[in-house]
């Protein structure tokens, strides 16, 4: 199957506010801040990247407006940088509407080679990384009176074993678990907190560094025989920000057919 044609937005989050993490570059991030923008949303963008972040800024203000897109370094293992991220997005606009947890590392050993230093750090910037940031988010909410979502970026490998994978397999089924008691935790106050579960999501830069004979394996598990989009990711991550979603949340939606 061919990539669908790109879906223009049609307005579902016209003046809300929404901070997206790990949003520079080409890939999920930096498309769901786009989709969003779009969609009429005004975003705060943060990467602990600094330079691709501000080439990202400045590439999407003079798209949609400086008024309507900022950007601060972060980098989601730094407490002190979580709290700067999410206070410039009050300062700036006033209030907080959608937080996109989207900072993940992801690499590759067997368990009887990994350190302890190459386990903790998938585990601190996947799973602890949308921990503060959730945390961050929820208090937010609260304190504003209530209402407000929360999508975070899971992975199918969260559900199925891979080898070489144990790090950030675990890391990201920490993450669907962390988004259902988030979830229940935050009802009472009107919050939404649900979760994306890609499986392949390329671009033209990770397609370069991805040998052909891999990237052939893994396009044939898929359904489509292709990989998606970041884009294709990011409609979903739209669809949960939306009111369209308005009766889910403890949910991980998977952008794939590889759902166990």
């Amino acid at each position: 199957m061919s990539t669908p044609d790109y879906v223009p937005g049609h307005g579902l989050l016209k003046d809300r506010t929404a901070v997206v993490t790990a949003a520079a570059g080409a890939g999920i991030g930096g498309a769901t801040a786009r989709r969003l923008l779009e969609e009429g949303a005004r975003v705060v963008i943060g990467d602990a990247h600094a330079r691709r972040l501000k080439e990202t800024e400045e590439a999407l203000a003079a798209e949609f407006g400086a008024d309507r897109v900022t950007s601060l370094p972060c980098d989601v293992t730094d407490e002190d940088q979580v709290q700067a991220l999410f206070a410039l997005a009050e300062r700036t606009h006033g209030r907080l509407d959608i937080v996109v947890n989207n900072a993940g590392l992801g690499g590759t050993a067997a368990l009887v080679d990994m350190t302890d230093a190459q386990w903790s750090r998938v585990l601190d910037v996947t799973l602890n990384g949308t921990f503060r940031c959730t945390r961050a988010a929820l208090r937010a909410f609260k304190a504003s009176g209530g209402g407000g979502i929360v999508v975070n970026n899971a992975s199918v490998i969260g559900w199925r074993a891979q080898t070489g994978q144990a790090h950030y397999a675990a890391a990201k089924a920490g993450v669907m678990a962390l988004t259902r008691c988030a979830a229940l935790e935050a009802a009472e106050f009107g919050v939404r907190v649900n979760a994306v579960a890609p499986s392949l999501a390329m671009h033209p830069h990770l397609v370069k560094v991805t040998s052909e004979e891999l990237l052939a394996e893994l396009t044939a598990r898929e359904a489509f025989g292709r990989y998606a989009e970041p884009w294709e990711v990011a409609n979903v991550i739209v669809f949960l920000a939306s009111d369209y979603s308005s009766y889910m949340t403890g949910e991980t939606v998977s952008v794939s057919s590889q759902h166990p």
